[in-house]
């Protein structure tokens, strides 16, 4: 850093100080003029008159008033102004007070608004050159007169286009840290919602293989000395679904690989074309599901089709879980108008409150799918996402049951669509 710049940087964390110099520069300018006769001839100028000592003294108080330009400019603009007054009436010849009004005015232009600077900046153009056309030498449009109106005029312009600048300078600055604050926060926002589909992901495939392993390892150890071959059909099973839950894990932990990162998952998300397989692995684990599909072959949305599978992956999960030995199972896909419709039900005795305690009627559906485990709100979450509704809860009669509204299109898409009469 060189001198001048280190020079900088201490006046400006020093305003005093720089206050204090430019106060002694103002009051060398003020005597250096005093010595100048504007109306000589131009070799005899300089040194043709001499302030008196009335002269010095207020261009001393006046200098040492600008010290505190920056604290109150206001009381310093008024203090300078009166001593320059003093020296239009009194002061023969003239000395040139007035710089530090100038000086002054700008201070006042420059940190105030712009109301204030024209009042106080007319105010004191008035009251100067109207003081020194009345008291000064004739004619009254002298160029001593005329010099004051001038410069006290580019003081407040001057002080009000710095102000105008800052205030521009500072709007610009403020934008640009609300700008970037909102996209930390739009950045924190698609994080969190990144977080929280793959904490619903991988839900959905540890419950669903994890309660299949389970229960085929259950069979395992039931009929491990009796059947030794039904034994190992369920291990078998076993060994299938852990083997489907790691890929599946591995496809959604790779989610969270950098770019720069090697094998970069390419597999698909699932959906209902895989549906013969999801209900597969059930009939494996001794769940019977019949499925109906009235969805005329039409191709779904890519996040509709996940979350259709999704729904139906985690029902028939609790289904497993949760409906007994002897429970069966139904699910239906259907295309209705602009949506599609998935319900699941089951006839597993149960209780009513194991799957949704916070339904206050077993024999009530609970719209929202309120209380339970993660698995009945990450459905929620999952359907109300996409602009759908989620009911849930236990049927009249025993079992439970599971209905989903899907839109094709989502809620932006609908909202911007015309109007039909």
């Amino acid at each position: 850093m060189s001198t001048l710049q280190r020079t900088r940087t201490w006046l400006t964390a020093h305003p005093l100080a720089l206050d204090a110099a430019l106060a002694l520069g103002v009051l060398t300018c003020m005597l250096a003029g005093s010595f100048v006769d504007p109306h000589a001839e131009h070799p005899d100028k300089w040194g043709t008159r001499t302030p008196d000592a009335v002269g010095i003294t207020l261009m001393v108080l006046a200098a040492a008033a600008l010290v505190a330009r920056r604290r109150s400019p206001l009381p310093v603009l008024a203090a300078t102004s009166a001593l320059t007054l003093t020296e239009l009436v009194t002061g023969d010849p003239r000395a040139p007070v007035a710089m530090a009004a100038v000086l002054a005015l700008y201070t006042v232009a420059s940190t105030t608004d712009r109301p204030t600077t024209w009042r106080v900046g007319l105010l004191t153009m008035t009251a100067l050159t109207a003081t020194a056309m009345l008291v000064g030498p004739a004619p009254w449009y002298d160029q001593e007169n005329i010099g004051i109106f001038a410069w006290t005029g580019m003081a407040a312009t001057a002080g009000d286009a710095v102000r105008s600048r800052r205030a521009f300078v500072a709007a610009i600055r403020e934008r640009a840290e609300r700008a970037e604050r909102t996209r930390e926060e739009e950045a924190r926002r698609r994080v969190a919602e990144e977080r929280l589909r793959i904490a619903r992901d991988l839900h959905d495939v540890v419950a669903h293989h994890i309660a299949l392993v389970n229960v085929q390892a259950g069979v395992a150890a039931h009929v491990m000395d009796k059947r030794p071959d039904q034994a190992k059909e369920a291990l078998a099973h076993v060994r299938e679904a852990s083997r489907s839950a790691l890929g599946e894990l591995r496809a959604t932990v790779g989610l969270l690989r950098q770019s720069g990162d090697p094998e970069a998952p390419t597999e698909p998300a699932p959906g209902l074309t895989r549906l013969g397989e999801l209900v597969g692995t059930f009939h494996s684990a001794g769940l019977a599901v019949d499925v109906v599909r009235a969805d005329e072959g039409s191709t779904l949305p890519a996040a509709v089709d996940l979350a259709a599978y999704r729904v139906i992956q985690e029902a028939l999960t609790n289904v497993q879980k949760h409906a007994g030995t002897q429970a069966k199972a139904e699910v239906s896909v259907v295309r209705v108008g602009p949506n599609v419709e998935i319900t699941v039900l089951d006839n597993g005795a149960r209780n009513p409150g194991a799957r949704n305690p916070g339904a206050p009627n077993p024999g009530a559906p609970n719209p929202g799918g309120a209380g339970g485990g993660h698995g009945l709100l990450g459905m929620r979450e999952r359907v109300t996402a996409l602009g759908g509704t989620l009911t849930t809860g236990p049927r009249y009669g025993g079992g439970f049951r599971v209905h989903a509204i899907l839109p094709l299109t989502s809620r932006t898409a609908r909202a911007e669509a015309p109007a039909r009469p």
